[in-house]
């Protein structure tokens, strides 16, 4: 897919803001991105244990294995630029079983290095119960989505989704979009595209809803 095509996505803010896929050189600020979102999510407090010392370390490391791995399997990433600024991310995983539970032998590795063993284990987990609730057989994932903290409550995270949803409609091996909800707030962001709650799961401690659009 080309980024003009992701960028139909942008109006009204086209001339300000631009839709692009993320190059390997994007990819140290959409993790800082990415983990300032996460740091207080629910599920990665839980998977990678605040409560033990270097909860910090282990999500960043966790952020950045996963961005790897999202990269050399040439996965979606998404990046909303304001001029040459990175300002918003989503990651996608295409649907292809090859980059399921089945990530790379040296990804799992190096996650187990850096995350610890119980991390990579929820990691996978979560990716297969997710699957697993979804009314379809082909879809993509939405693994991460995150805007700037300086860019926030301007419509981004909208413009954002519009332009996942180009991305999905315009693969057609893809049935939709699947996501993994644990936040009152989220549910409703989803909700306003269209995502549908297709069933709940519990990973460890924490409940959450799996929701679905569908193209």
């Amino acid at each position: 897919m080309s980024n003009e095509a992701i960028d139909g996505a942008l109006a009204p803010l086209q001339d300000t803001v631009k839709a692009i896929y993320l190059t390997v050189d994007d990819l140290k600020v959409a993790a800082s991105i990415l983990y300032n979102a996460y740091v207080d999510d629910p599920l990665f407090i839980d998977i990678f244990q605040a409560e033990k010392e270097g909860y910090e370390n282990r999500l960043r490391s966790a952020i950045r294995e996963e961005l790897n791995a999202f990269w050399v399997a040439e996965q979606p990433m998404i990046g909303l630029f304001d001029e040459e600024r990175l300002i918003a991310v989503a990651c996608l995983t295409a649907p292809d079983a090859a980059f399921g539970s089945g990530r790379y032998w040296h990804w799992r590795l190096r996650m187990l290095l850096t995350a610890g063993l119980f991390g990579t284990k929820q990691m996978l987990e979560k990716e297969e119960k997710v699957r697993s609730l979804v009314p379809a057989d082909n879809f993509h994932m939405l693994s991460f989505i995150a805007v700037h903290p300086d860019y926030q409550h301007h419509g981004l995270g909208h413009i954002l989704l519009g332009a996942i949803d180009s991305v999905v409609e315009e693969d057609e091996k893809s049935e939709g979009v699947s996501v993994f909800v644990t936040i009152d707030k989220h549910r409703s962001f989803f909700n306003d595209d269209n995502y549908q709650v297709v069933g709940q799961l519990s990973l460890s401690h924490v409940k959450g809803d799996v929701m679905f659009r569908r193209t």
